[in-house]
């Protein structure tokens, strides 16, 4: 007795009104959620015959099974092409089988595991590179070199060459170039993150595309099939319809042959 058969007799016995049971985990799920194995795309019909050999096309699946399965064939074709799985390939082949949405907004995830330090430092480099800070310091500048050589040239705190001045543009570029290349840095690990997103997303979308082409084959021959079995119907019909047309043919004129005579 195979394994359909067994879970078959499990459900006859179990009554009209239970749950039909799924063909591989033998549990119990509403039709809805059940596929017959002979409705799947040829290619993961063979994954599910190399672990199931006894099942018939007419077994249902569950989807919480086909998903496993789903899952494994994105693997081994991202393994026959890559030759080998990334976390990320990974990740994708569990989205396609659960079918989730992979796609995310970069900039909030980013944006949520800042710290205070982190946005301060972001703000700083954002206003040490606008046109606000370089017109406000060129005017601090030109004030500063005013009140020290033309308000006060006689009591002033820093006359020229303005070395205290120099200082302070030390100490400044000093704190600002660390700031710059923090923001920076994080600017980086940004990019990575959102390359590695529309890797996901480009990836998820090609062998979404991919599994697209095969089931619209795999309908187009099926619906081919289909055909053909209907044409070959109408033959058949058309065959036994045939005698008996022309016997009554026939017999419309023995009898104008013998209504002529008399």
């Amino acid at each position: 007795m195979t394994q359909t058969d067994t879970i078959e007799s499990k459900a006859g016995s179990n009554g009209n009104n239970t749950k039909p049971l799924c063909a591989i985990s033998g549990k119990p799920y509403p039709v809805r959620s059940l596929q017959s194995l002979g409705s799947l795309r040829p290619s993961l019909t063979e994954i599910i015959l190399r672990d199931h050999p006894a099942l018939t096309h007419h077994a249902m699946i569950s989807t919480a099974e086909l998903d496993k399965y789903r899952m494994r064939y994105v693997e081994d074709m991202l393994l026959a092409e890559h030759g080998e799985l990334t976390a990320l390939d990974k990740e994708v082949a569990k989205s396609i089988a659960e079918h989730d949405t992979i796609a995310e907004n970069i900039e909030d995830v980013y944006d949520d595991t800042r710290k205070l330090s982190d946005r301060l430092s972001d703000n700083m480099a954002r206003y040490g590179g606008s046109w606000y800070f370089l017109i406000g310091f060129g005017f601090f500048l030109l004030a500063w070199m005013a009140v020290n050589t033309i308000i006060y040239a006689k009591w002033s705190f820093d006359p020229y060459p303005f070395i205290f001045l120099n200082l302070v543009l030390s100490c400044l570029a000093a704190i600002q170039a660390p700031v710059i290349l923090m923001s920076q840095r994080r600017a980086e690990s940004k990019d990575r993150l959102r390359a590695q997103s529309d890797y996901r997303v480009n990836l998820k979308a090609e062998l979404e595309i991919r599994h697209l082409h095969e089931k619209l084959d795999y309908l187009v021959s099926k619906q081919w099939e289909r055909l053909m079995e209907i044409q070959q119907l109408q033959l058949q019909t058309l065959q036994e319809n045939r005698p008996k047309s022309l016997v009554k043919t026939k017999k419309k004129k023995k009898k104008v042959a013998i209504s002529a005579l008399a």
